[in-house]
């Protein structure tokens, strides 16, 4: 009897839709088209110093239920043409969940969140979101986990990161140098950024590496490189890295190759707020208060934000706008947040 060696520990495998018929399912409409170029345009231009314009990417830490997701974003659209003379406004749109351990990954791969794993339906639920929210006129910002997922989403995608767990990946590096929008690279967990530095200098190059094609047949794919990236500070396990002494650095140390020298982006969540979201703001502000004193080189803010501020555990009784995933700034704090007056921090980037 001959012995098989091969998939010993898969259980089964089963097909899925190719993006070719995932986007003809649910093409782009000229709207939600028009919404991701012109956000793609104004983040390059920030990006060289061409729009004085505080980026902020704000949202919920990951979506788990669309109709939510839809409210936020009819809010944000609302409040974003109100602040648009000083704030590039992009939405949180993430759909993929990185795990240290376990646990739920994301609406793409248990939109039932159940075990289920449905992800012919959660691709297609991402896409749909999208365009839901595009066509609103709220650009898209989003993490990209799995390298086969962008050829289902990424028309619709005005920003993306790649996360701290994710950036020493050589995958996400040859990813990153063929998507078609601005990409952030997170500092490691740790809160060293050499990891990130030395991305960002490997996704600006050419790069050739194995993936899909939109017909989802597996491919060589060769890039031409990316030249719009750049790092986000998030903090790590030493502490916050958003004061001026650690962007200081972190800008000298970017000015030493032409294809990084560019403005950084602070994470509000995540380390620098010691995970606790109710000090989101205050970071918000200090950042904020320094660019308005003289700090140079500052791209923008993150904000993990909600309908309903905190997080609560998964169950089969969810409160309505509440993350099940990180802890979440509320709606009304959002809105006070974006409304105060950057005039004196845009006049002086």
């Amino acid at each position: 009897m001959p012995f098989s060696t091969a998939d010993t520990r898969v259980s089964r495998f089963e097909p899925l839709a190719t993006p070719r018929d995932v986007v003809a399912e649910l093409p782009a409409s000229d709207a939600a088209l028009e919404t991701v170029t012109a956000a793609r345009h104004a983040l390059r231009r920030a990006l060289s110093g061409a729009d004085s314009r505080l980026v902020v990417i704000c949202g919920p830490c990951s979506i788990h239920d669309p109709d939510s997701a839809i409210d936020y974003a009819r809010r944000l659209a609302a409040l974003s043409r109100r602040v648009r003379d000083r704030c590039i406004v992009i939405m949180r749109a993430y759909f993929e969940k990185p795990r240290t351990t376990i646990g739920w990954k994301g609406l793409i791969y248990d939109p039932a969140r159940d075990d289920s794993h449905d992800m012919n339906r959660g691709l297609r639920e991402a896409r749909r979101l999208l365009l839901a929210i595009n066509d609103l006129g709220v650009p898209c910002a989003t993490e990209f986990l799995d390298p086969i997922v962008p050829q289902y989403t990424a028309d619709l995608v005005a920003w993306a990161a790649i996360g701290a767990r994710t950036t020493e990946s050589q995958t996400h590096r040859q990813m990153a140098s063929g998507l078609s929008m601005p990409v952030g690279f997170k500092n490691a967990t740790d809160g060293t950024v050499q990891s990130a530095l030395d991305a960002m200098l490997a996704a600006t190059h050419a790069q050739s590496f194995l993936g899909i094609d939109p017909s989802g047949k597996t491919s060589i794919v060769r890039t031409t490189g990316n030249p719009d990236v750049h790092l986000i500070l998030r903090g790590g396990a030493s502490g916050p890295n958003y004061d001026a002494a650690n962007v200081g650095a972190v800008i000298g140390a970017l000015a030493t190759h032409p294809e990084t020298a560019r403005p950084v982006m602070i994470d509000c969540s995540h380390g620098n707020s010691n995970k606790d979201y109710h000090r989101q703001s205050t970071v918000f502000r200090d950042v904020l208060h320094a660019i308005a004193n003289g700090q140079r080189g500052i791209l923008g803010l993150m904000l993990e934000s909600h309908l309903v501020e905190g997080r609560q555990q998964m169950s089969t009784d969810l409160t309505y706008g509440q993350s099940i995933t990180d802890g979440c700034i509320g709606w009304d704090e959002t809105e006070t947040l974006l409304s105060e007056d950057f005039t004196a921090a845009v006049s002086r980037r």
